[in-house]
């Protein structure tokens, strides 16, 4: 697909206006008065009076990190690559598939991408039932169906270095089931599992399931009975913070797998936390509370964001419903990004923290990571879905589910906002000349 290098122009106009700074062109390429800045809906204007695409505002030009945006917009069932210029310069033919939630671009330039099962019986928000590798031209490479009366895919995926692919499932229990673990609504639970395929074989070679780590302290005849704040490294089937009458006791929505520690970190949304498993377990010694390299077995090793959900009265609770955990490298190694929706006050920040060196989880204690960097703003909110990232000049874009995207500086300072009707999952992050965009056939 041909790419408008509107932003490129667009940006040269906005660094050189009077109101800003006066300047030339590096290259000593210099635009006339007619120069057409191209925009989303076909309009143009000139130099003089240029014409933004609907929403977009640009605050501070000089600032705005030049990269694409991989947009994936369920409510239009569309996945497309987007400049600062608010121009769709790629598009996916998903030839009649419908997304579920995540899609990721990989440096081969195919998708990671959750679909839609043709017949789902579990269908709560984010359900998915497919795992898919999609090629530039749209057609799978690969798929995989996990959907049935009693499990599916949703929400999330990442593939490991191994080539493997975690992904999350919901998986079904009875009411019988869940009266013998002292569950306390007279309902159906449906919990949250991660599972490793092997694309290669379709073997699933690794899972941990929440069901095998629950506490509770209504029913003293269950083996699941005990002290919550004595605990924290059980999960309290009864803290249901989010009634649901459908059994969704987690709602867990998102993934992220530290590669050096072997640790996947998990987005608990209804218990507003980051979960931490061991992800160097058995699949047998992920049931049980020892084995692995932090000797827990699939107990959790970590956990933030919420201690009220282990009745621990230490430490600050900051997430109100959580998306995106979002590991970072290099010189941030150690420290994650999250998205927290701000459900009940309406209101969304978006935070950095600093993990503890040792991910220790101790009873009567705070808990909590350090708190690095966070931004929010009056206009900043999505009750569901959303995310941040982390861009190469320290910037961070900004997911706001419902509305669109923002750009803010390490000081939070807002530099670009693109506001449009959609329901966008995240917005991840390419440089032109990665290696995943390459991969594409682009040339910019």
């Amino acid at each position: 697909m041909k790419y408008n290098n509107g932003f490129n122009r667009f940006l040269l106009f906005f660094l050189c206006v009077p109101i800003l700074l006066s300047c030339g062109d590096d290259d000593g390429t210099n635009f006339n008065d007619d120069d057409v800045i191209q925009t989303d809906d076909g309009s143009s204007g000139t130099d003089d009076d240029p014409v933004l695409a609907e929403g977009l505002e640009i605050f501070d030009a000089e600032k705005v990190y030049d990269g694409l945006i991989l947009v994936n917009d369920a409510s239009a069932n569309r996945v497309y690559l987007l400049d600062k210029a608010a121009t769709v310069v790629y598009e996916w033919n998903l030839n009649g598939k419908r997304l579920g939630n995540d899609v990721f671009l990989l440096p081969n330039g195919q998708l990671l991408a959750n679909l839609e099962s043709e017949t789902p019986e579990i269908t709560l928000g984010g359900f998915g039932g497919v795992l898919a590798l999609i090629q530039p031209n749209g057609e799978l490479s690969w798929s995989y169906e996990y959907s049935s009366a009693d499990h599916i895919a949703h929400h999330d995926a990442e593939l490991l270095p191994n080539g493997n692919i975690l992904f999350l499932t919901w998986e079904k229990k009875t009411v019988e089931e869940g009266n013998e673990v002292g569950f306390t609504p007279d309902t159906e639970v449906i919990y949250d599992a991660v599972f490793e395929i092997n694309p290669t074989t379709d073997e699933i070679v690794w899972q941990w399931h929440m069901w095998d780590h629950l506490i509770q302290d209504v029913d003293d005849t269950k083996a699941t009975f005990g002290v919550v704040a004595d605990n924290p490294q059980l999960i309290d089937i009864n803290y249901l913070e989010v009634p649901n009458d459908e059994g969704d006791v987690s709602h867990a929505n998102g993934l992220a797998y530290d590669a050096e520690n072997d640790l996947i970190y998990i987005s608990a949304n209804f218990y507003s936390e980051i979960w931490v498993v061991d992800h160097s377990t058995t699949s047998e010694e992920a049931q049980t509370g020892a084995g692995g390299n932090f000797g827990k077995g699939g107990d959790l090793v970590y956990r933030f964001g919420n201690p009220e959900a282990y009745d621990n009265t230490m430490g600050v609770r900051r997430f109100d419903r959580n998306h995106h955990p979002n590991l970072l490298s290099g010189e941030k190694a150690g420290n994650i990004l999250v998205f927290a929706n701000g459900f009940s006050a309406e209101q969304s920040t978006a935070y950095e923290f600093r993990l503890p060196e040792n991910l220790l989880l101790s009873p009567a204690t705070d808990n909590e990571p350090q708190e690095v960097w966070s931004f929010t703003d009056p206009e900043l909110y999505s009750g569901r879905v959303s995310g941040v990232v982390l861009l190469p000049n320290g910037n961070r874009l900004i997911a706001e589910g419902d509305f669109g995207y923002w750009e803010v500086t390490e000081a939070g300072e807002v530099v670009w906002r693109y506001t449009t009707q959609g329901f966008f999952w995240r917005g991840y992050h390419y440089d032109r000349d990665s290696e995943a965009i390459v991969n594409l056939g682009l040339q910019f």
